[in-house]
């Protein structure tokens, strides 16, 4: 895509860190996804000679200085001297350099020095601290293995825990920059291409930017991109977390298809598994922040009533779709696949219109909590409740794709036992359909 899209927040956060800069060391820890926009970001803002791009891959330490060299004297105008075969006698010189001259230093992939040299991170701890008083340099770590990089930031026992002066999350694309990108490339989109491609990108940056470059915007044209020779979205899911998982990705992988085939509590994943999934479910939920456990608003945190859902639109489609008919993938059997995903595309869209209100009503109302409501076995399940806890208001929604399939009456008396639970307050019964996009 030509234009940068949103970020203003980021974009002014990210100015007051270099300004701040100026006066002293700044070291900043940016997180998030993979393909979300993080590198892109970062260079959009901190462009010209005095920034600092150090791309980690899995290599020898010394081949990797080898760059990070080339790249310091042909930005910076130095000639750097000495044998710079460790990354500590690197990030050591522009820590001295940065007392002289403010610049900027990107090393993206962070994380990787985890596999490359664990030292690194004692190593840069102890030149920190050593040199961060009269240093003026504008330091940005950035990762996409969550896991990995709070763990680098955020354990106590970790050498650089306490360093960083700022940190930040980068989140994808909300419902009205997609809008705005639709009505940039295909300013005669329908709701359903709205919701597909909400459905399929999630608003990750580098999704939306290779459809809205192929002009793939509804189901068909976004299937022909997905499953065409070659398509890089087809191993997406797998190379994203595999690192993150380790040995155990087989078991977490399962785990998440299962939840994206709508089996989504923890009883009918282990009556499936034949295994304990406790232990796997809380990581997902708290290690990778891939998945979120639902309980009916107002319940409280302990009870058994418990569902999840992946967090991710992208992903919830690859597990539903690629990873659990992965062996027609392999043979490429593509229009079978196809076949299976225009039958089941109405009832698995139907559930994402419902994330996609969700999103709309946290973005435009003036809400305290949004959550949803079932009552034992699964009864009287309403897919949508927003309150306002001073105000005394709540929104009761259903959401169904076909605005003819709506019953507010129904609602109603679905709602009776909840209702209970709001003496005092202005309900109002909402229908939301694809015409309400």
């Amino acid at each position: 895509m030509d234009k940068f899209y949103d970020r203003e927040k980021e974009i002014a956060f990210l100015r007051s860190v270099e300004e701040g800069s100026f006066e002293s060391a700044r070291m900043t820890y940016v997180i998030g996804r993979r393909r979300i926009g993080k590198t892109e970001l970062l260079t959009h803002v901190f462009t010209g000679e005095r920034v600092l791009y150090f791309y980690l891959v899995k290599k020898s330490e010394p081949l990797l200085c080898e760059e990070f060299v080339d790249e310091i004297q042909n930005k910076l105008g130095v000639t750097v001297r000495g044998n710079m075969r460790r990354f500590q006698d690197i990030f050591g010189y522009l820590m001295d350099m940065s007392k002289e001259q403010q610049f900027t230093v990107i090393i993206d992939e962070f994380q990787e020095f985890n596999d490359i040299n664990p030292s690194i991170y004692g190593s840069m701890q102890k030149i920190w601290d050593l040199n961060k008083n009269g240093s003026k340099i504008n330091l940005f770590l950035c990762g996409s293995i969550y896991s990995l990089m709070n763990k680098i930031f955020c354990g106590s026992k970790q050498p650089l825990f306490g360093r960083a002066t700022a940190g930040m999350k980068i989140y994808r694309f909300d419902i009205k920059t997609i809008k705005e990108i639709l009505n940039d490339y295909h300013p005669q989109y329908s709701s359903e291409d709205l919701l597909t491609f909400y459905m399929f990108t999630g608003g990750v940056a580098k999704y939306v930017d290779i459809l809205a470059t192929a002009k793939a915007f509804s189901l068909k044209k976004i299937m022909d991109v997905v499953f065409s020779e070659n398509s890089f979205f087809l191993d997406e899911g797998r190379n994203m977390l595999i690192e993150e998982f380790g040995k155990d990705y087989g078991n977490y992988f399962s785990i998440l298809s299962l939840i994206a085939s709508s089996k989504t509590s923890r009883t009918e994943i282990e009556s499936i598994m034949n295994i304990s999934t406790g232990g796997f479910l809380d990581k997902l939920e708290h290690d990778f922040q891939l998945i979120k456990k639902i309980r009916p608003i107002f319940a409280k945190p302990g009870t058994k009533s418990v569902k999840y859902r992946i967090d991710d639109n992208f992903l919830s489609f690859w597990f539903r779709f690629i990873f659990k008919y992965r062996s027609l993938v392999e043979v490429k059997n593509f229009n079978y696949l196809r076949d299976i995903i225009t039958r089941d595309y109405k009832t698995y869209s139907g559930l994402i219109l419902e994330r996609y209100f969700r999103e709309k009503i946290i973005a435009e109302e003036n809400i305290s909590d949004i959550g949803t409501y079932w009552e034992h076995g699964n009864k009287n399940e309403i897919d949508i409740i927003a309150i306002n806890e001073d105000a005394k208001w709540a929104i009761i929604a259903e959401v169904k794709r076909n605005r003819d399939n709506i019953n507010l009456r129904e609602l109603e008396i679905k709602a009776a036992n909840l209702v209970k639970q709001l003496p005092e307050y202005d309900i109002e019964y909402r229908g939301l359909s694809m015409e309400d996009m």
